[in-house]
C-alpha cells in the first residue's frame, strides 16, 4: 500500500489534504485512499506539517550517495581478481572459478574494507574476471585391482598446488 508519496504528489496538494483534513472537511480514510498511505504514516507526515507549515515538504533527499564505493576498495577488487585470474588460467593448479568470499575476507581482514558479495561479483563481470561455473564432469568409476586390499583412488590427481602457499599464508603474497 505504500508508495513514494514525492513522485506522486507535490507539496502543495499534500498541505492542501492536511488543511482541509484539520479543518475537517474531509475524512481520514478518503485522505488514505488519495495518498496511498497507512494511518501511521499519514500522522508523521501530518504532526511534521503542523511544526512548520510554512516550509513543509515531501521531497526526498539523500544524505549519502548510493552504488558508490571508495576508489581504492575497487582497486583492491581489481588487484585480487587478477590474482586470482592468473591462478585459474595455470593447468598446474587445481583452481576453476574465483573464490569471492575469500576475496571479500581478504579485504575485510587486511584493509578493514567491507565489501558485499553482489559488489565484488559485479566487479568481476564488469572488469571481464568472471567465468560461468564450470560443467560438472561424469565421474566414471572403474575398480583396477583383483583384491580388495590392493584398491587405490582411482580419482587422485597430481596438480601443484598454489605455489604462495608455500610462504605460508596467500594472502601476504596477494596483498603483501
Amino acid at each position: 500500500m505504500s508508495t513514494q508519496l514525492h513522485k506522486n504528489f507535490t507539496d502543495s496538494q499534500v498541505k492542501s489534504l492536511f488543511e482541509k483534513y484539520s479543518k475537517k472537511e474531509i475524512k481520514l480514510n478518503y485522505i488514505l485512499q488519495i495518498l496511498k498511505i497507512k494511518r501511521s504514516r499519514f500522522f508523521e507526515l501530518l504532526a511534521k506539517y503542523h511544526k512548520d507549515p510554512d516550509n513543509f515538504s515531501i521531497q526526498y533527499e539523500r544524505k549519502t550517495i548510493n552504488r558508490k564505493i571508495d576508489p581504492d576498495i575497487e582497486k583492491n577488487i581489481v588487484k585480487a581478481l587478477e590474482i586470482e585470474k592468473d591462478l585459474i588460467e595455470n593447468k598446474e593448479i587445481p583452481i576453476k572459478y574465483y573464490n569471492y568470499s575469500y576475496i571479500k575476507d581478504l579485504l575485510e581482514q587486511k584493509y578493514n574494507q567491507r565489501v558485499s558479495l553482489p559488489t565484488i561479483i559485479d566487479r568481476a563481470k564488469r572488469n571481464n574476471f568472471y567465468f560461468l561455473s564450470p560443467k560438472r564432469k561424469v565421474h566414471d568409476r572403474e575398480v583396477i585391482t583383483n583384491y580388495p586390499e590392493g584398491l587405490i583412488q582411482h580419482d587422485s590427481s597430481h596438480h601443484q598446488f598454489p605455489p604462495y602457499a608455500k610462504r605460508g599464508i596467500v594472502s601476504d603474497y596477494l596483498f603483501g
